[in-house]
């Protein structure tokens, strides 16, 4: 009788080899970590006064709303479209808000408003794109001069100014007075963290890689990438919508100007944040770092009284020296590999 040999115990193989220290060190993420702690320090060293909470909490005021856009626009360039018109939905919500204002509609019903409008402009941009199967930049760039266009058109000169208390307090109240919390503030705190559990943790962020990767796959693969997309459009303008209610509470006025140049911002949080623009990559803590760097640093900047104009210039350096950096870096260490 043959005595039965049993094979050796196989040692357990991890999924990816570790990484390394210098793998960490240039993860997006990683970049971004470095880089606020790097606008705090210069911010603290340059002015006594960035340092202060209540100084830091009053300048979130300056871009929450823009950073609650900032959610589902990642989404939408995660699966390789795009949405131009937020900030002229912004505008028309706005509108809408301050009209019925005037009509002597509560609080509730004056957010309700705006949140109703942002959300039918989303789900027009979304049935256009899926419908006509055009590219959604060139949707919705005919949407934002659609609804900017409308807001000119009514309010012309005029400015809506006849607000409820009630309302104004939405966007100029604090949620927790220690520590000092605005309340658009945290609401983009808890937003961030939904949208980072769905898209990290879910099926349905898994979808959502899968057709940013490949479109054509994922739809072979039974996913219903039209579907998807229409509620990512609804999505991005119930944010919209969501913005200008906040934006309306906080500054108490409505001109058709508002939010003026807002999506070129949005887009500049999003990609920063290192959702890649060709679609299938990218994160939400990406996105909320970025929110975070370009907030701070124009805080910090307009502390010095650097002018506007000056700050673009500097921001808009700073994008594309965090691009440029992580790339330049790995191709000279593949080089010394080499």
């Amino acid at each position: 009788m043959i005595a039965r040999v049993e094979p050796p115990a196989r040692a357990a193989i991890p999924d990816r080899a570790p990484r390394t220290l210098a793998e960490t060190l240039l993860r997006w993420e990683s970049v971004l970590m470095m880089l606020l702690a790097a606008v705090f320090v210069a911010n603290a060293l340059a002015t006594p006064w960035f340092l202060d909470l209540y100084n830091l909490a009053d300048a979130t005021y300056n871009f929450s709303e823009k950073a609650i856009i900032a959610l589902p626009m990642a989404l939408l360039i995660l699966v390789r479209e795009i949405d131009l018109s937020v900030a002229a939905v912004v505008a028309v919500a706005a509108m809408a808000v301050g009209l019925a204002a005037g009509q002597g509609w509560s609080a509730p019903a004056l957010a309700a408003a705006g949140l109703g409008v942002g959300l039918a402009c989303g789900m027009l941009n979304g049935a256009l794109v899926v419908g006509l199967g055009a590219p959604s930049i060139v949707i919705t760039i005919g949407a934002m001069s659609l609804y900017r266009g409308v807001a000119q058109v009514s309010l012309g000169d005029t400015a809506l100014t006849r607000f409820p208390p009630e309302f104004l307090a939405l966007g100029q109240s604090y949620l927790l007075d220690w520590p000092p919390t605005p309340l658009s503030f945290a609401l983009f705190l808890a937003l961030a963290v939904v949208f980072g559990v769905a898209l990290h943790f879910t099926a349905f962020g898994r979808r959502l890689f899968a057709i940013g990767c490949n479109p054509q796959a994922a739809r072979f693969s039974g996913l219903r990438v039209d579907a998807i997309r229409f509620w990512l459009f609804a999505l991005s303008g119930l944010a919209a919508g969501l913005a200008a209610v906040l934006l309306t509470a906080r500054i108490g006025v409505v001109r058709p100007n508002i939010a003026l140049g807002w999506e070129l911002d949005v887009i500049t949080m999003v990609i920063l944040g290192g959702v890649s623009i060709a679609g299938g990559s990218g994160s939400i803590p990406g996105v909320v770092l970025a929110v975070f760097i370009l907030g701070f640093a124009t805080f910090g900047l307009s502390l010095l009284n650097v002018p506007g104009i000056v700050i673009n210039v500097l921001l808009g350096l700073l994008l594309i020296a965090v691009i440029a950096a992580p790339i330049v870096i790995r191709r000279l260490m593949a080089g010394r590999r080499g």
